[in-house]
């Protein structure tokens, strides 16, 4: 059995690719139900976010492989397309992988915040379904205390960059004021309330939150002095519209072309900024053939996140530093859990060791042996019994064949 990780990311797959794999949040219970069922796994996590989904589970070779088959069949995908652009971490890659997630190392912005809460509610989720079991239990609160580590010992996080930064950052570039920029928020989840925060902070006064449950949006409005709709007026208020800045957890698209063809009529024409964060994608991929219309998904923002990179290299490299120990401590974990068994099957073998000779002694006597001459014996015959396997495991390590710890166990249980 060994702890695996099996993903897809922004690194390795197109955004078109990722929103096929993506699990909406209404999904993830009977996902971890049936990936337990099928594989047989003894844990199992699912990270789903806009730029990764990652299957995180406890299990054999052969399991892993019923891993990946099933990912494809869940989404209904020909397993030819979607096995290209996955990844497969085992054993200490898989937790040291898991880590740098956690920690940022791993997203589209280096260093983001949010993704530490998405692995949380991840595992959350996992712990209400059952998956998680004492050796992901320890895997998981390790990696948060690491993340939370690397957060306040190096300064990955020191300037607030993100993938919502980013939108805001461009919209900025475009507009040059966004104090009379009139910005409409699809969604009311952790990214826009993020995007609303750098917003404001930019000088942008003119919000308008659209959100599937009113009193959700409503919740989000208030915090930012903002205005409320819900997700069928969008329709009648993206005329009005100069960004619309989308991030939700829709399966479908919300803005489709036509609906932003007639925005543009009603604007006469004037520009319109639209970016699109979500996936799968909230707003239709044909939405960017329209004149007038300019549209970004999560993958158009590369260029500008690299010129925030630089800054954050040397914080990673110290992170990277504290992830390694993490992982060796996790480890370290693994093997005295290991060691516990160990040395109960060690006890059990000299037990009947003892009992074995024991019984035989005592059948002596009662045959009437001499006493002095039974006790001589057995005493000789335990110790030989009890030295054999540690004098053995001593000469291995004596003549440096440097055994492997498992190598040394089967030695001494050999009595």
């Amino acid at each position: 059995m060994a702890i695996y990780a099996l993903g897809i990311n922004h690194k390795t797959a197109p955004v078109a690719l990722r929103e096929q794999v993506a699990f909406a949040p209404e999904q993830v219970s009977q996902a971890l139900r049936e990936l337990a069922a099928v594989a047989n796994v003894t844990d199992a996590v699912i990270l789903s976010t806009c730029n990764r989904t990652e299957l995180y589970f406890n299990g054999s070779t052969e399991q892993a492989e019923q891993v990946i088959a099933w990912l494809s069949e869940f989404h209904q995908l020909d397993s030819q397309l979607v096995q290209p652009h996955l990844y497969l971490y085992q054993q200490q890659d898989a937790a040291a992988h898991l880590m740098r997630v956690a920690a940022g190392l791993d997203s589209l912005v280096l260093g983001e915040p949010q993704i530490l809460g998405q692995v949380k509610q991840a595992y959350n989720q996992s712990r209400q379904a059952g998956t998680i079991n004492p050796e992901f239990e320890r895997l998981f609160q390790k990696t948060f205390a690491i993340a939370k580590q690397v957060r306040t010992e190096t300064e990955i996080g020191a300037n607030a960059v993100s993938v919502a930064f980013v939108a805001v950052s461009l919209a900025k570039q475009i507009f040059g004021r966004l104090d009379k920029v009139s910005v409409l928020l699809i969604g009311a989840g952790e990214t826009i309330e993020l995007v609303a925060r750098h917003l404001k902070e930019q000088g942008a006064s003119k919000l308008t939150v659209a959100n599937r449950t009113y009193e959700r949006g409503l919740a989000l409005a208030e915090a930012f002095g903002a205005e409320v709709v819900t997700l069928s007026q969008v329709p009648a208020v993206l005329g009005r519209a100069d960004v619309v800045i989308s991030s939700t957890a829709s399966t479908l698209p919300i803005i489709g072309k036509g609906m932003v063809e007639q925005a543009l009529k009603v604007r006469k024409h004037k520009p319109m900024f639209l970016v699109d964060l979500a996936v799968p994608r909230d707003i239709e991929a044909q939405v960017a053939e329209l004149d007038d219309a300019y549209l970004y998904t999560v993958d158009d923002l590369q260029n500008i996140i690299a010129q925030n990179m630089e800054s954050r290299q040397q914080a990673a490299q110290q992170a990277e530093l504290i992830i390694d120990q993490g992982v060796a401590e996790f480890q370290q974990w693994q093997l005295l859990q290991g060691n516990v068994d160990w040395v109960r099957d060690y006890r059990q073998q000299c037990e009947q060791v003892k009992n074995e000779l024991l019984a035989k002694a005592v059948n002596q006597l009662v045959a009437g042996q001499e006493p002095e001459k039974v006790l001589a014996e057995l005493a000789t015959r335990l110790s030989n019994r009890l030295m054999h396997s540690p004098t053995k495991a001593i000469r291995h390590l004596v003549q440096d064949e440097q055994p492997s710890p498992q190598t040394l166990i089967s030695i001494l249980l050999d009595l």
